[in-house]
Order: structure tokens, then sequence, then C-alpha cells
């Protein structure tokens, strides 16, 4: 249901285009986060509107316009005002073009929709099949940047971290305060809603922490193999595979299938004091949800990078909610895929348009350098991709 149903739109067929596009370059339109200072002085920070990918010099000797904006909300907006004429639209999870049903309708031109990271769900894939539009991401880019970033998000919220670290801002220093609320790792039977190329290396980081077990939940088992390497047990039914976890973690991809999958009955059905970290899609979990079962003790603590909404409103419950002991909120912007070196390997791919003779098409491939594949084909695909 989660690793294996990665929604995408990645049918092994090459997009073609006709010869009028040939007969022009095309335009290429980049909708990024504004870095600001920061990435004035890190050109190392890619994904930004000031280092456009290191795309902009290669495209345009190539003859291709390259427009690159965060400007992203309202019809006036220059994502949507240059959404009629553009050919390829270049996106990413940490900021987001939300692409719908009626934007893909005055996407007259558009032929591709490339995420720089992993995760299309910002894409209606529906409109995408319908329009015959390729939906391709950077699979693999930031697999372990996440991976660890889930193991920060487990320790800080298990040895109660932030709360301590508050404390010393404010000049304080009551070590039982902390304590009451600080446990082990070792010994607590730890589960990931998803077991695909994140939540496998989750597992895998986890081993050497000594836990009682560890459990996954899943569509399909992963291959003996790589179960056994883990030392993980399969569980077929959520409620159940909740009901026996200390600490769950959330790595699967945002679908129908999984949109509010987090709600208050699933929540319910946890381990009084269960710790939960979402680095997936925060839309997976319901808000008001986690923020009442935080709020009455039900959940311990609640931590992760993505919010239902990005960038996440100022009043958005997750800021500010604590546990009953004024704890328990790891909470940050998203960034865990967004690394300085998950944006380095995400330069191993380019956009290489091979233009053919007159009346004959031109191919669109996304290469790597790496021997990762770039794109998945879900609607082939049976078994969990966990490498």
């Amino acid at each position: 249901m989660f690793a294996a149903r990665r929604a995408l739109n990645t049918a092994a067929r090459v997009p073609t285009f006709g010869s009028t596009t040939a007969s022009r370059g095309l335009k290429v339109l980049a909708v990024l986060y504004k870095g600001g200072e920061a990435a004035k002085q890190e050109p190392r920070l890619l994904g930004t509107v000031e280092n456009e990918l290191g795309l902009r010099s290669w495209l345009e000797s190539q003859g291709h316009e390259y427009l690159v904006t965060d400007d992203k909300e309202g019809p006036s907006s220059v994502f949507q005002k240059n959404l009629p004429d553009t050919d390829i639209l270049i996106t990413t999870p940490f900021h987001p073009g939300y692409l719908t049903p009626e934007l893909f309708e005055k996407a007259k031109n558009l032929k591709v929709c490339v995420t720089a990271g992993v995760g299309s769900d910002h894409i209606d894939l529906n409109s995408a099949v319908k329009k015959n539009v390729e939906v391709l991401e950077v699979t693999g880019s930031n697999v372990v940047s996440v991976a660890e970033h889930v193991m920060m998000n487990i320790l800080l919220l298990v040895r109660n971290f932030v709360p301590a670290h508050e404390m010393i801002e404010r000049g304080d220093w009551d070590v039982s305060q902390i304590a009451r609320n600080a446990f082990d790792l070792e010994g607590k039977v730890i589960g990931t809603i998803g077991a695909g190329r994140i939540g496998f290396r989750v597992l895998q980081r986890l081993q050497p922490f000594n836990p009682k077990e560890l459990v996954y939940y899943d569509y399909a088992p992963l291959p003996e193999a790589a179960a056994k390497e883990v030392n993980a047990r399969h569980i077929k039914d959520l409620k159940e595979f909740v009901s026996q976890c200390d600490l769950i973690t959330v790595n699967a991809p945002l679908h129908e299938g999984t949109r509010g999958l987090i709600n208050a009955e699933l929540l319910s059905h946890f381990k009084k004091g269960a710790w939960l970290v979402n680095t997936a899609r925060g839309a997976i979990c319901d808000k008001d949800a986690v923020a009442a079962a935080l709020k009455n003790g039900q959940l311990r603590g609640y931590a992760g990078d993505v919010w239902d909404v990005q960038p996440a409103p100022k009043d958005h419950p997750w800021r500010t909610m604590k546990n009953p002991l004024g704890g328990g909120n790891g909470m940050v912007p998203h960034y865990s895929g967004t690394t300085l070196d998950a944006q380095l390997r995400k330069t191993f791919w380019r956009i290489t348009l091979l233009v053919k003779p007159k009346n004959l098409p031109i191919s669109l491939l996304v290469r790597a350098s790496t021997s990762r594949s770039l794109t998945v084909n879900v609607n082939n695909r049976t078994t969990p991709n966990y490498r």
C-alpha cells in the first residue's frame, strides 16, 4: 500500500514532442524556495531561487528559456501566469507548486513535471495521466538524508531533548523536570509505517540500539532476505501494529490510501504515551487529532518536518502543541531531504534535450550519473523497492 504504490505517472514510455516544439527552445519553469543571504553565502544550496539547481547556463546554452520563481500562490503568481506555455515544470517537495486539476487545464503545453527530490503528491497524478504528462522524480537522491533525520527525531523525543535545551537557554537548571520524561531507546518496540527506501534504512539504523523488537506495516512484506537483515516482523493489521509499538515512524507516500490515515480513531489504538515521528507527508496525519492526542498525553511526543500545507501557516497547531509536561514537540521546517549532501546528489541528474532532424520528435530524457533510476513504474511494481 505504501512503498510500492508511490503514485507516479512514470510509465516506461519516453515523452515525445511534436515538430512544432522542435523548431523552438523549450520553456522550463522551476518553482523553488527563496534562499536569501544563506543561498548567496552557500552556493551548494542548489534548490533555491538564487542558485537555480545549477541549470541555467546549461539550459540557456541549449537555446531553452529558464524561469525560476518562489511565487506560487494564486492566479497572479509567477507560477500560475507562466503555466500555459511551460513545457517542463520543475518543483520540489520543500516549497511545492501545487498543480491541481484546474491548473492542468490551463497548462496546454506541459509535457513533463520533474520533482527535484522524492514525493510528487503536490501534482494531481490523475490529471497527469489524463493529459499524458510525465511525472518524474529523482528517486533515491535523499533517502539517506531523511532516514538520518528520522533517527534524530526519534532520539530527541525519547530523550526529551528539546525541553532540556530550552531550559538551558532560559538560564534554568532542573534535572528532575527533564529526566521525568526521558527514556532509553533500548528495549522498546519500534515500528515503521512503510518499509520502502527510507523505512528500510530507518530499520537498519535502529538495530544497533538493541530495541525489543522492530516491526513494520506495509501492504506487502519485505523480501525474506531483507526482513532477515533488519530482523523486522511484518504486521498486516494497522490497528494491531500501532497497539504494539512504543514508537512509530511514518515513511510512506501520500496518496488516496494514506491521506488522513493517522486520525483520532487510529490514535485511540496507540499505546498511551507512544511517540510518533512523521517525515513523510504532513497530510498523512490529521493535524487536529495529533495536537489533541499530544495535549492529553495519548501521544508523548510528535516530531517531523512535514506539514499539510507548506509553508505552514503561523497559527498551525503543530507549531506550539505540547504534551502535559510542556514538551514533546520536535517540529521543524521541511528540510530533512534537502541537506547540502542531498542537494549535491540531485545535481547528478540533468535534463537532456535531444533535438532530432526536422519532422521527427524531440525526446526528453532525465539522466543520472549514478546507477540509480530516476523513474519508477508503479503500475508494474509488485513488491516494495527497499533499496
